[in-house]
């Protein structure tokens, strides 16, 4: 039989065919499987766990992560290739000084690829974290924003900023104002105790305040105590914040930690009594930033505290008396030969100044010349307080988290506003190779998670919020110097706040995805616990709810296995995962995101649950599970001790 070739209207019609085909084709997966509303395509991801980097896709879909591995096939509305860049979850600043007028662009931490700041460091802050978030947020954020209650915020408002010993009714002023905050959620309870009026408080008055914190299992960062009488002794210093996180119920955090004058080269002493901590039964923590250099008040830590009592121009007044000025010039230049570098480690930034150059000048010593700078208004100062071994040994230390001591600023005078993580990424990471890439990650985002207590924030797992970054590994660093500290860092490609694109190439979109954030009861301070091996299940009947679950994560893994089933049996709703992402633990609580189909219909949504086996709040501290969901969906239900079972227990 003779064979015809076909036609050229024949051809068109067999592939107009064929691609009606594959539309429909298209359009059935894609209603088996829904769109994300972005995807990042070929990128390495860095989970936040120190766990080994692997290639994979990540999808997005209504701000959370919604599925991480191969999704080739499917389609976003945002479709971004970041072959070759590097995906890791947003980084988590856990010491913020951010200034409320920039947390709307917060540009300088985005382009870091910071993603959440926690404010209210070194004690201060308001006293009332509601309204402080309703007002810093009126014009939107550009970061998620928590607020710590300041112990220093505390203690002025109900003390004063005079010396003296609180009433018994005082106590009980300053222990409810800290408890309201954390009721009102407060991540945690912080002190500056180089600073008034917290340095008026003694050791046990701190204590006594702040062990009204101890049902939270919270955590408490404080800027520590460096005095001329310990002789100027970081260790004695440290110690005290340990002893009154240990003694007040929370987990001590060594913030900013370094190593004062005398005792540079000690890192590993101190590093050591974090362990001692933990070997007691108190988990310890610390966060570091990247510079040797630090900033402060020129008089903060210069000016004998009885001379800075009652403010600043009492301040001046005492400056007027030749005896007191005398005074007060010898104890400034005790600390700055004891515990900085001399006068020619203090640099003012606002005059772009060596100190020593008006010593110079005017032909004065360092006390004298700091009371003329400071008789002429507060300023800042850059001080070198620090030597890079030290500081090597303390980020390289497992439980030291990645900070700045900055925040969202249009007007920071130090680098480290503008370079501390692409810095550590550049520099400590890629060119000295002081961290790996993983642990770097880890302590950027998964380790401050878990240090403050955050449930949903932290990791690169399905579940959890889609806080993202995304960065060049070969061009990651920082421009800001001492000199230009407003240079922006380069290599942060993409940043995404709750799923919103803000960076995009580098450069700031107009979006402002950021939001409060606040801590409730059953989300502790905790260690990380992904080399552990874990476990938790129940099932039974509790509050007209049936649950049953039975999740496990082998240590080293990069995400648990097993399921979780919830029938509402009030409304007849049913709730059943179809993938848990992480199993985090610690004593007595455990918490998993994954995703999870419903009842309701519509695709699989986010969700997170809690099983905390000795609930503090609860009534004869019995069990509770918590469930919430991205749609809104929330309820929670008391069980009876001992009926959850949990296991966590290191690798052998």
């Amino acid at each position: 039989m003779e064979k015809v070739a076909p036609s050229l209207a024949g051809k068109i019609l067999s592939a107009v065919f064929a691609l009606l085909l594959i539309v429909v084709f298209a359009a059935g997966q894609s209603a088996r499987k829904p769109a994300f509303d972005t995807m990042l395509r070929h990128g390495t991801i860095l989970d936040g766990t120190g766990l080994k980097s692997y290639k994979a896709d990540l999808g997005i879909r209504n701000g959370y992560i919604a599925e991480i591995g191969d999704l080739s096939g499917r389609v976003a509305t945002l479709d971004l290739d970041v072959t070759g860049l590097y995906v890791a979850p947003g980084f988590i600043s856990i010491h913020s000084h951010a200034q409320n007028s920039a947390l709307p662009t917060a540009v300088n931490m985005l382009t870091q690829g910071v993603t959440t700041e926690i404010v209210n460091a070194d004690g201060g802050g308001s006293t009332d974290i509601t309204k402080q978030l309703a007002t810093s947020g009126s014009a939107g954020f550009g970061v998620n924003v928590g607020a710590d209650i300041g112990f220093n915020s505390v203690w002025a408002e109900v003390v004063g900023m005079t010396d003296r010993r609180p009433t018994p009714e005082e106590f009980t002023k300053m222990r409810a104002l800290v408890e309201h905050n954390l009721q009102e959620g407060a991540w945690g309870v912080t002190s500056g105790l180089d600073y008034l009026p917290g340095n008026f408080a003694h050791t046990d008055e701190i204590i006594k305040v702040t062990s009204v914190a101890a049902p939270w299992r919270t955590h408490y960062p404080s800027h520590e105590r460096i005095t001329r009488e310990s002789g100027f002794s970081s260790k004695a210093g440290e110690g005290e914040t340990i002893k009154v996180g240990v003694e007040s119920g929370m987990v001590p955090v060594l913030t900013h930690m370094k190593v004062w004058g005398p005792e540079q080269g000690s890192a590993a002493d101190i590093i050591a009594m974090e362990y001692q901590a933990i070997a007691a039964g108190h988990y310890t923590a610390a966060d570091v930033y990247p510079y040797l250099s630090g900033q402060t008040g020129l008089g903060a830590m210069t000016i004998p505290g009885w001379a800075m009592a009652g403010g600043y121009q009492e301040e001046l007044k005492r400056f007027q008396d030749p005896a007191l000025r005398a005074k007060i010039a010898e104890n400034i230049e005790a600390v700055i030969d004891g515990r900085f570098s001399g006068p020619g480690g203090v640099y003012l930034p606002e005059t772009k100044q060596q100190l020593t150059e008006i010593m110079r000048e005017r032909h004065i010593p360092a006390g004298e010349a700091v009371i003329q700078v400071l008789e002429k208004g507060n300023t800042s100062a850059i001080i070198k307080i620090a030597r890079e071994d030290d500081l090597v040994k303390i980020m390289k230390d497992p439980l030291t988290a990645i900070s700045c001591d900055c925040g969202s600023t249009l007007t920071g005078s130090h680098p480290r506003y503008y370079g501390s993580w692409p810095r550590v990424l550049g520099h400590y990471v890629r060119e000295t190779h002081t961290l790996t890439w993983e642990d770097a990650i880890r302590k950027m985002s998964g380790l401050p998670a878990n240090t403050i207590g955050m449930v949903d924030r932290g990791f690169l797992v399905p579940g959890l919020r889609a806080d993202v970054t995304v960065f060049n590994p070969e061009t990651v660093t920082d421009h800001s110097t001492y000199e230009n500290p407003q240079l922006l860092s380069e290599g942060i490609a993409y940043v995404f706040v709750n799923g919103k694109l803000e960076i995009r190439d580098g450069k700031r979109t107009a979006e402002m995805g950021g939001s409060p954030i606040l801590r409730s009861a059953n989300m502790p301070s905790r260690p990380m616990s992904i080399n552990q091996t874990r476990h938790v299940s129940w099932t039974g009947t509790a509050q007209g709810l049936h649950i049953a679950f039975d999740i496990s994560q082998a240590a080293g893994a990069d995400k648990a296995t097993g399921s979780f089933r919830l029938t509402d049996l009030k409304t007849g709703t049913t709730i059943q995962t179809s993938g848990i992402g992480l199993l985090q633990t610690t004593a007595s609580w455990a918490t998993f995101a994954g995703r999870a189909s419903t009842s309701r219909g519509g695709a699989d949504k986010s969700i997170i649950v809690i099983a905390d086996l000795a609930d503090p709040f609860a009534t004869a501290h019995a069990a509770t599970i918590s469930v919430d969901m991205e749609d809104g969906y929330h309820v929670t239900a008391s069980v009876a001790p001992g009926k959850i079972k949990l296991s966590s227990g290191l690798a052998k």
